[in-house]
């Protein structure tokens, strides 16, 4: 019997014997944690009284929920992690310097066959790079920086194969919103995602990115795509160290073995309040909206903010409607920036933000009101999730965020441009 990927990954990363439902311990490659998550782990490491994190290179903390700090106590959050990097040396510390599942790839702390351990839940998004990241909660994250290993349950694998190309307009934020409606959210419960196929080579590496970060909704414990020519020509520009890709055995041990061609995939929108509650976009036009949000972790890449561009051109955000765009990182703001988006942005009546979480988790620059509604590029629209309890969030990638600007409603972007 050959082995799936995340297979073989942890047979590299542990003397155990890897098999499906057996636990074992592994050791990391990276542990990441942030403002809240890595708060609340060195709170906990420091119980232990340790003299040292287990590699000061490995360790890596990021403050991007909450920052700039919206108040004393997310102040008090970073200066934790801040006091704490300063403290045990650690090389990596980011402050204002981006959301951190876009950051860690474009610093190239990322790469394939690596092991990767983050505590948030959304660190599945490096499985786009060939790495198996999981997400844990703060005491894993305490134990894991002092120790270096975690103990996991290995999971069992879905082979999920695409085939055919995209449709104009849609992008990897479509096609798992589809998959998401047609698996629901827990059919993935402690599950791998393993994708394969033909159609991959269609899909950009930012919209592999937002599919892998999506993958959080059905459950899975992580998600991999194979690493190709587009994987190895962005490796090529961020990453100096050689790698080991692996890639999935034919007779590999999958639980169950999912078909989607892209071909039939149309633009999506979640409805309220769950990501895998989507419908095409010709049945959700017509949804008047507040507000609208482009940016997150999902969907603040450089080709979303090219695509909601190419919609704002020449056009104006609705009156009465906010638009606000924040770039997932600094490097990507300076690139919208001198491609002129930012411009186009401004001209259209959107306010720019940093490169921050922000309103994606409630946190801050862009709380909704009791009755409102937002479409939003983010990656999740529970009940409350945005702010007040009775407002609603739809989800969507760029193109269709942009064109409801502009009409003030949820629009296909062809009614815009």
């Amino acid at each position: 019997m050959g082995k799936t990927i995340c297979e073989k990954i942890l047979s590299a990363h542990s003397t155990d014997r890897v098999e499906v439902g057996q636990i074992i311990q592994v050791n990391v490659d990276l542990v990441m944690g942030n403002d809240v998550s890595g708060s609340m782990g060195v709170g906990i490491f420091n119980q232990f009284n340790s003299s040292s994190v287990f590699d000061p290179d490995k360790v890596v903390m990021i403050a991007d929920h909450f920052v700039p700090n919206k108040d004393i106590k997310s102040a008090e959050q970073v200066k934790v992690i801040r006091d704490f990097a300063k403290t045990y040396g650690l090389k990596h510390y980011y402050e204002n310097e981006g959301i951190e599942h876009a950051l860690l790839p474009l610093k190239g702390l990322v790469g394939p066959g690596q092991l990767i351990v983050g505590a948030d839940s959304h660190s599945v998004t490096y499985g786009a790079l060939g790495a198996m990241a999981i997400g844990v909660g703060a005491t894993d994250l305490a134990a894991v920086m002092m120790t270096g290993w975690v103990w996991l349950k290995v999971p069992e694998s879905i082979k999920i194969t695409l085939s055919g190309n995209l449709r104009p307009w849609v992008t990897g934020k479509d096609v798992i919103l589809y998959i998401l409606k047609n698996i629901g959210v827990d059919t993935a419960t402690y599950k791998a995602l393993e994708f394969v196929g033909p159609g991959i080579e269609n899909l950009t590496l930012e919209s592999r990115f937002t599919m892998s970060n999506m993958t959080a909704e059905t459950g899975a414990k992580t998600a991999i795509f194979p690493v190709d020519d587009a994987v190895s020509t962005f490796l090529d520009q961020v990453l100096d160290e050689e790698y080991q890709a692996y890639q999935g055995d034919e007779d590999g041990n999958y639980a169950e073995e999912l078909n989607f061609n892209l071909d039939e995939i149309d633009l999506q929108v979640a409805f309220p309040s769950q990501p895998s509650n989507g419908r095409d976009i010709n049945d959700a036009t017509g949804v008047e909206i507040d507000q609208v949000v482009i940016g997150s972790c999902t969907n603040g890449w450089i080709e979303d903010l090219r695509l909601a561009a190419k919609v704002l051109k020449n056009n104006r955000v609705k009156e009465n409607v906010r638009l606000i765009i924040l770039p997932a990182t600094r490097s990507i703001y300076r690139q919208a920036l001198n491609e002129g988006l930012l411009e186009i942005f401004d001209d259209a009546g959107a306010v720019i933000g940093p490169p921050t979480c922000g309103p994606c988790l409630g946190g801050h620059m862009g709380i909704l009101a009791k009755g409102e509604r937002a479409i939003a590029t983010t990656n999740r629209n529970f009940v409350g999730r945005m702010g007040h309890k009775e407002s609603e969030v739809y989800l969507s990638g760029p193109a269709v965020a942009a064109a409801s600007a502009v009409k003030g409603k949820i629009a296909h972007p062809e009614e815009v441009v």
